[in-house]
Parts: C-alpha cells; sequence; structure tokens
C-alpha cells in the first residue's frame, strides 16, 4: 500500500485524465477490436495468437480471483481513495489484475509476432502505461499487476513457437483449440458449481462471483465460436485479408460497428428468451465470434476489389 500512498500523492486533474483514458486500453472492447482488425488485414494466424493467448490469460487470471479473493486496495484499507470513476470499471476481486493481463498479452503478442522496431517500441510502451494506469488510480497493488505480467509473459514467449507450428499443421490448431475449451469448461465449473466461503456469498462479495460467472460463460461462447471458425475458414471459406488501404480502414469501420452491434441487440433477446441465464451470454458471444470470423469475412473479396477497379 505505502506505493499506492506515494502515487496518491502525485495525482493531479491532468494525469488522472491521461491514466483514464490509458486504462480503457486494457478493457475488454479494446482487446477485441485490436485483435479482429489483425486478424481481419494483417495476419490471420497473429490474429489467433492474439485472441486465444488473450483468452487463456483472462482464464488464469479469473481462476486466481476467485481461489485467492483478495480485496481491492480501497476495501483493504478504506483510508485509502481512488481516481474518480474507477470504481465502476473495477470489477471483480483485486489479484491479479485483469487489465495487466489483457494488455500485456495483447499488446505483448503484437511486439513478439511482429520485427518493426517502432511498433515493437509502442507495444512495450503501452504494456508499461496500462499496468502504471491501475497502480496510479488506486484500482490495484504492484502485486496484482506484477503476476499479471508475469502471466502474460509466460504465455506470450510460451505460447508464440507453438504457434508457429500450428501455422503450418491444422491439427497442433485444434490442440490448442481444444485444450483452451477444456481450460474453459473446467473453470466454469469451478466457478458455477464450487462451494465458496461463506463470505463470497454476502452482499459485500457476490457481485465479484457474479463477474467471475458472467466472465466463465463469456469465454464458454468465445471458445466455441473459434472452434467453429477455424473449422470453416480452414476448410471451406479461407477468406484473403489483403485489399488497398483505404478498403481496409472501410473494412474495419463497418465491420467493427457490425460485430459491436451484434453484441448489444442480442443482448436484450436473448437474455428474455433464456430469462436472465447466463447460458444466454455464451450464446451471445458465440454469434459475435462467428459474425466476425465467419459471416464479415464473406464480404472480403468484394473489398479486395474495390482498390482494382481504380
Amino acid at each position: 500500500m505505502s506505493v499506492l500512498y506515494f502515487l496518491e500523492g502525485l495525482r493531479n486533474p491532468v494525469c488522472d485524465a491521461f491514466f483514464s483514458l490509458i486504462t480503457m486500453l486494457g478493457e475488454e472492447t479494446a482487446f477485441m477490436a485490436i485483435a479482429i482488425v489483425v486478424f481481419w488485414c494483417f495476419d490471420k494466424f497473429q490474429g489467433y495468437f492474439l485472441l486465444i493467448t488473450g483468452f487463456l490469460g483472462t482464464i488464469v487470471n479469473q481462476f486466481l480471483k476467485m481461489l485467492f479473493r483478495v480485496p481491492r486496495p480501497w476495501v483493504k484499507d478504506p483510508n485509502f481513495t481512488v481516481v474518480s470513476g474507477t470504481v465502476e470499471g473495477a470489477g471483480g476481486f483485486s489479484f491479479p489484475s485483469g487489465h495487466t493481463q489483457t494488455s500485456v498479452t495483447l499488446y505483448g503478442g503484437i511486439a513478439r509476432a511482429n520485427k518493426q522496431k517502432w511498433l515493437r517500441i509502442a507495444m512495450i510502451i503501452l504494456c508499461v502505461l496500462v499496468p502504471f494506469s491501475r497502480l496510479y488510480l488506486g484500482v490495484h497493488t504492484p502485486l496484482d499487476v506484477g503476476v499479471s505480467i508475469a502471466i502474460s509473459l509466460l504465455l506470450i514467449f510460451g505460447g508464440y513457437p507453438v504457434f508457429k507450428q500450428a501455422e503450418k499443421s491444422s491439427k497442433i490448431m485444434y490442440i490448442i483449440i481444444a485444450s483452451l475449451f477444456t481450460l474453459v469448461v473446467a473453470y466454469t465449473l469451478f466457478v458455477t458449481l464450487y462451494k465458496f466461503p461463506s463470505e463470497v456469498y454476502n452482499e459485500v462479495n457476490y457481485h465479484n462471483l457474479q463477474s467471475a460467472q458472467k466472465n466463465a460463460f463469456t469465454l464458454l461462447g468465445c471458445a466455441v465460436g473459434l472452434f467453429v471458425v477455424y473449422f470453416v475458414d480452414s476448410r471451406y471459406l479461407k477468406f484473403e485479408i489483403k485489399a488497398c488501404w483505404w478498403a481496409q480502414i472501410l473494412k474495419v469501420v463497418i465491420g467493427l460497428a457490425l460485430v459491436l452491434a451484434v453484441k448489444e441487440l442480442t443482448k436484450f433477446p436473448l437474455d428474455a428468451i433464456f430469462n436472465g441465464n447466463l447460458i444466454s451470454r455464451t450464446i451471445r458471444y458465440f454469434l459475435v465470434v462467428i459474425t466476425a470470423g465467419i459471416l464479415y469475412p464473406l464480404t472480403f473479396k468484394w473489398f479486395a476489389k474495390l482498390g482494382k477497379k481504380q
């Protein structure tokens, strides 16, 4: 807590605003958007690498949160204050840091998979800034952040050689996705069936368990969706990602709007059909992944032709 109190003393409106923006680069929306853009426009297998390592990191992160159930800094020490407006985005228990996990896995993964010096430097800077923002804002401790960085680096440097082999062998890729699915199922069973200590179910902590269960059913939909996407694309679709620069921008703008629309517009009807059961979340995110990986790429041939018509 001494580090957090030191940073608390350095806070000012400019830095508060800056790090509040920086921390958003570690959120689920930023992760999905960037990984999907890589998948659509730059390198399909790099997209798989970023998505799967990101999902694996989230499973490990969420499992550790529920296993250790460490309270947030302001809960641990009521005298400590956080930057205004940050508590709402800090769901679940404190250890380890989810934003750090997501950001370092994503931006570190991009740095590992690309050789351009400027891109690597930019990504490494983000790998530093986003975790530091969690400390500055007061929502995580150095231990929370440090463990997440270690897990992310292990996934990046341990997983990248495996994915390079998977690029040449569909069998290896199926094993990777099957492993992801197995871990997601195990985590889902853990957070839904395991009998946690009574304090987890009280009014103060129950939202942490609910957050863990929502994440589990979200990841389940994503894992099943990824399997279907890889099967359909490798066997039948085999969509091309190349297009002229302005067609790529148009592809991204339209595509992200479509994916976001599926994510938001299916929420109410699915919740109504399944009466609020979390299986609706699994189906919803399955549809998001299918839209991003199969349905929308059906239009990519058209985008590839746009520049050629000039």
